[in-house]
């Protein structure tokens, strides 16, 4: 063969192969296993769920790296915490031994099991238990899925309740657990054929039914409902009609595809896979109760008729209001609304009229500190979305005046609650002042820069919701009060600074530090130098109190550039939740994520350009370490989902977005109303970075800054980009 030949055959062979490659789908760029092995706090789980839904799995195991599962999942109950029911799964030799090794009153409804070849997506799962024993398939619908089990011999199915009961009618398995408190959670479970033998067992604290088959392969269909048994058995029916685990993964696909294909990039494969991974993350909260057009709500211990309006949980709100709820009121308005009519409902339901702030599966948690649903709805107002101000204004009014401020609590305002609102501060302790306020809980502490800077933002916010609801007075006195973050500011320092009952800063305080765990006796979770940025609804105020744009730069350049002062064993066993540190700045927590784009509010867009690129090339990867912190429900990635997009909302609460870098070549959003807004980044990189020039629909843009109303009426975005800055473009 000539030279030329050869290379004529070769080409068409690798021609022959790329186009027999699979076209990639947006749901196959998706890693479930990100971030599984933390850093150092609670790591992200491989969670299979269709977006927004109440049935969620994942298989229990400690973490990524544990030998063994605790058996098969049946339900997660509260993101990363708590779990249903289990089903163990395994054969008459394997259940001899382990009956064995326990009398009949120890013996474990959980056998733990050995585990390999595991390969999950967001909607299925197959594993391979026992060291190949059985092989488990497995995929899951709205509030139902399947199971499909195969083994070399005959299998035998357990099925446990950890704080409940279940049995067998002679058709189905069914069962209720109590999760924590007064919420229930049922199951209904069918096999598609009948065992040959059952057993049932029970203890003051568990309970659990044997079912043994002769056949090695068994399919088994089950419901999960907060209702009942038979609400769970309807749920059941409702979405799944056979035992086709294929056709019903199929489904899953397809629902993933198209709520995830409502963005698509272009760019390098790696970046795809941490977009879209991280845009996954976004849908694991909050959850959709509503079963048959009713739900079940711990805000009163009580069914509901949803009247035609959906009822959402779980949503750690002081993570998720700042990107993860801005992204909805731009992709999926619809449920933004109900979730925050959901909100309302719970306020309501409570008795107290106060908005939640960390509202679960059972009930609101009230963790955290401020009340930052106030927020939530002040932007969703300001987007255009359809919001009761009245009732959003009311119910944060009341959890600003009658529910106390102390971080971790739900009772009625008290002491320092008294002192605040006339003060304008939350007070700190001095080494060795004891505490006397009982609402204050002994670990979480005061937090007391946290809850002053928390609640002013807050304050700017409810007064925005009060000028829309009418009440101009009131209006007018919370936007005053949105301006008390100035009293812990200390000019000589240019920190946000704890200060005790009598006016007095805190002698002696290292912003890094001092502060006990957490430094929650000053901050929360965080350090001064995260904190000192944290008036996100008055950027241009908080320049000024720095001396304006090149010192409020020049502050911003030496917290990425101060190292920690303290060994990373010292640093750390205080400030767990401070990992991802380039510098004093850490990437890891929900505070720090507005930070990279300060910039742009002192002249120096360039560097925000430079920030963004930096915080998600070091932090965010597609490999089991690829997220830095505790990835709240979408609380940190959606700052990668916005980032990568080449825009954020640094202030929920104004319907603007300030402009970063993008790290695709073209970006396509269809929007909630049907729009298309597509932003193009020219010769975007590694590299290329750096914004050269911009035009939104061919006029220049000459700042870093898009509306709103400008997104959503679709449109183009060109940024020419480039490997050194452009110091003019954007001041």
């Amino acid at each position: 063969m000539s030279t030329s030949s050869f290379v004529k055959a070769f080409a068409l062979a690798l021609f022959s192969v790329a186009c027999s490659s699979p076209k990639m789908e947006p749901v196959d760029y998706v890693n479930p296993y990100a971030g599984n092995i933390s850093h150092l706090l609670v790591p992200t789980f491989p969670t299979v769920q269709l977006p927004n839904s109440m049935l969620r799995v994942y298989p229990e195991r400690s973490d990524y790296t544990s030998e063994y599962l605790n058996g098969l999942p049946v339900i997660v109950t509260n993101h990363r915490e708590r779990s249903a029911f289990k089903l163990s799964v395994t054969t008459e030799e394997i259940l001899r031994s382990a009956q064995n090794d326990n009398d009949a009153q120890n013996y474990r409804a959980v056998i733990p099991v050995s585990y390999d070849n595991e390969h999950l997506t967001p909607y299925s799962f197959d594993v391979t238990l026992a060291d190949g024993a059985v092989k488990a398939k497995y995929a899951l619908s709205h509030q139902s899925a399947i199971y499909s089990l195969e083994a070399d011999e005959p299998l035998t199915i357990i099925l446990s309740s950890r704080g409940g009961s279940v049995s067998w009618d002679g058709e189905a398995l069914s069962g209720c657990q109590t999760v924590e408190g007064q919420t229930k959670v049922y199951v209904y479970m069918e096999p598609e054929v009948k065992p040959v033998r059952e057993e049932s067992f029970a203890t003051d604290r568990d309970s659990w039914v044997t079912l043994a088959f002769d056949k090695p392969s068994v399919r088994i269909r089950y419901g999960v409902s907060f209702i009942s048994e038979d609400q769970a058995k309807a749920n059941l029916h409702r979405e799944i009609a056979d035992y086709d685990v294929d056709a019903l993964a199929a489904e899953g696909r397809k629902i993933w595809n198209e709520i995830l294909g409502r963005i698509a990039v272009k760019g390098p494969e790696k970046r795809k896979k941490v977009f879209y991974t991280s845009y996954y993350r976004t849908f694991e909260r909050p959850i959709l109760m509503s079963e048959d057009g009713r739900y079940w709500s711990a805000f009163d211990n009580s069914v509901h008729e949803d009247g035609g309006v959906p009822f959402y949980t779980d949503d750690w709100i002081w993570d998720t209001y700042r990107a993860a709820h801005p992204l909805r009121t731009l992709m999926d308005v619809p449920v933004e609304e109900n979730i925050l009519a959901s909100f309302l409902r719970m306020a309501d339901q409570m008795g107290t009229g106060w908005m939640p702030t960390f509202p679960e599966v059972s009930g609101d948690s009230r963790r955290m500190n401020s009340n930052h649903g106030i927020p939530t709805f002040a932007d969703a107002y300001s987007k255009g979305l359809k919001v009761d101000v009245k009732a959003a204004y009311e119910a944060g009014r009341k959890a600003l005046r009658e529910k106390t401020l102390v971080p971790w609590c739900g009772n009625p305002a008290g002491e320092l609650d008294r002192f605040y609102w006339e003060y304008g501060y939350m007070p700190a302790l001095r080494e060795g002042e004891s505490e006397t306020d009982p609402n204050v809980n002994g670990w979480e502490k005061r937090q007391p820069v946290a809850v002053s800077l928390g609640t002013a933002y807050d304050s700017w916010a409810l007064s925005k919701l009060a000028d829309a609801a009418g009440e101009k007075e009131a209006a007018e006195f919370y936007k005053d009060w949105s301006l008390n973050y100035r009293k812990l500011f200390n000019p000589e320092t240019l920190f946000f600074h704890p200060k005790d009952a009598d006016g007095q800063f805190i002698p002696d305080f290292d912003y890094e530090f001092h502060g006990g765990p957490g430094m929650r006796d000053s901050y929360d979770e965080n350090t001064g130098w995260v904190y000192r940025w944290d008036v996100q609804h008055n950027i241009p105020d908080l320049v000024a109190l720095m001396g304006g744009p090149e010192r409020f730069c020049g502050e911003l350049d030496r917290m990425f550039a101060t190292p920690l002062s303290h060994s990373k064993n010292v640093f750390y066993s205080k400030m767990p939740d401070h990992t991802g540190n380039i510098g004093q700045f850490s990437m890891a927590n929900e505070p720090s994520l507005h930070i990279p784009y300060l910039y742009n509010y002192a002249g120096a867009p360039w560097k925000t350009q430079k920030r963004v690129r930096q915080m998600l090339d070091t932090w965010f990867r597609d490999d089991l370490m690829g997220i830095p912190g505790d990835e709240d429900g979408g609380g940190l990635t959606s700052f990668v989902v916005f980032s990568s997009l080449g825009f954020y909302p640094v202030t929920p609460g104004e319907p603007v977005y300030t402009i970063g870098s993008p790290v695709f070549t073209e970006s396509s959003l269809t929007l909630s109303n049907g729009n298309v807004f597509k932003i193009v980044a020219k010769d975007a990189s590694d590299d290329n970075k750096y914004i050269q020039k911009a035009t939104l629909n061919g006029v220049p843009l000459e700042g870093p800054w898009i509306t709103h109303n400008q997104i959503m009426a679709g449109g183009t975005l060109v940024l020419e980009m480039g490997p050194l800055p452009n110091k003019d473009w954007g001041c």
